[in-house]
């Protein structure tokens, strides 16, 4: 198959759907098919990144005011033409906002088929950065979703208020780990011992420093004696929470076999955001040994089994944080069981795995437009 991937974000950007677009490409190649992305052009000076499998078109961005490291694409024609040049026989839209929306667009004058990949909550965005909005939100994503053959879902908290919002032709699509990037054996002393040189007990968060992220409510965790709080991440709130997190070791941005190794490290994973539709580092710190805090809500509850792999507590609660933190603090044994089970549970979620199964949507909705137009 031809395949044109149209993303809202390609490495160099690190986050879930510059993740996903990149590992579709890989395995699309892998299997012997042909993909081309679309994204938007990364920031002036920007190394290029060199480990895109396939053909990448850029289209001119901005940064979005306020948030400068996610690029904006602007209108352009290469998005067309590249349809038109690559002749795909189906249209892969992760994540489609601005970008994405002119794929469809492109996609239906075109007419060839388009799969669309919900991957961002724009309603719980819309409430976090305005307080309000999230009507529009979900008029904005049954607009978008509603043009597409085929909308994928990638937990089962997304694709129930998919349906519940009116989102028509749903399906579940998981994502994949790296099981072999991320695990236990990776896990380094002497990281250890700069990181909690009075040997603390090491709880990590790993993702954007933003808003919608709540890390601040690892404040509690902080308080926790014998805990050391590491921040793996940038954003735009990382200078409030540096001052809101008081003794946590804030690394930046870490990636590749450097962040396994910290992942690996860490002795707790601990998530804040509500807001995920599927939340991809549980899944690397789950196959990395470790016990996930993590709350109750999207994502999550498809991946932590709690009292099991780990803890699910309320969302925006920090005392239930702090106290689930320190119930696994206390208890060696039940973080080495929880880990232990969550490895066990994320061995067979490759990326191959879930990339097979992508293709197989990608064939039935080929052989459903092939239906319509005989009949």
């Amino acid at each position: 198959m031809r395949v044109v991937i149209v993303t809202e974000s390609f490495p160099p950007d690190v986050n879930g759907v510059a993740h996903c677009a990149l590992q579709t490409a890989r395995h699309l190649v892998d299997r012997g098919h042909a993909p081309v992305v679309v994204a938007p052009a990364p920031a002036p000076g920007h190394k290029p990144d060199t480990s895109a499998p396939c053909p990448v078109v850029h289209v001119p961005s901005l940064p979005l005011p306020g948030y400068p490291q996610v690029r904006v694409a602007l209108p352009s024609r290469r998005l067309a033409a590249t349809l038109i040049e690559h002749r795909a026989d189906v249209v892969h839209l992760a994540s489609p906002f601005v970008l994405g929306v002119r794929g469809m667009a492109a996609a239906a004058r075109l007419g060839t088929p388009a799969v669309a990949v919900y991957q961002t909550d724009l309603a719980g965005y819309a409430r976090t950065y305005m307080g309000a909005g999230e009507a529009a939100a979900w008029r904005r994503i049954r607009s978008v979703h509603g043009a597409a053959d085929l909308t994928l879902a990638p937990s089962s908290a997304a694709l129930r208020d998919l349906e519940t919002h009116g989102v028509p032709r749903v399906e579940l699509w998981p994502r994949g780990v790296d099981t072999e990037r991320f695990r236990p054996d990776r896990r380094d002393e002497a990281l250890r011992r700069e990181l909690a040189p009075n040997g603390e007990l090491i709880v990590g968060y790993v993702g954007r420093l933003a808003p919608e992220k709540q890390v601040e409510l690892l404040a509690g965790a902080c308080g926790l004696e014998g805990v050391r709080v590491v921040v793996v991440g940038d954003g735009p709130s990382r200078p409030g929470l540096e001052q809101a997190l008081p003794g946590a070791v804030f690394l930046g941005r870490r990636t590749g076999d450097d962040l396994a190794r910290v992942f690996a490290s860490f002795d707790v994973f601990a998530h804040t955001g509500p807001f995920e539709t599927f939340c991809q580092t549980v899944q690397e710190a789950m196959a990395s040994g470790l016990p996930v805090v993590a709350p109750a809500a999207g994502g999550p509850l498809d991946l932590v089994a709690h009292g099991r792999t780990g803890l699910l507590v309320p969302p925006r609660d920090a005392t239930a944080v702090r106290d689930a933190v320190r119930s696994l603090a206390a208890d060696a044994g039940l973080r080495a069981a929880f880990g232990a089970a969550g490895r066990a549970t994320v061995e067979g979620r490759t990326w191959a795995a879930v990339g097979d199964q992508l293709i197989g949507h990608y064939a039935n909705v080929l052989a459903a437009r092939r239906t319509a137009v005989a009949a």
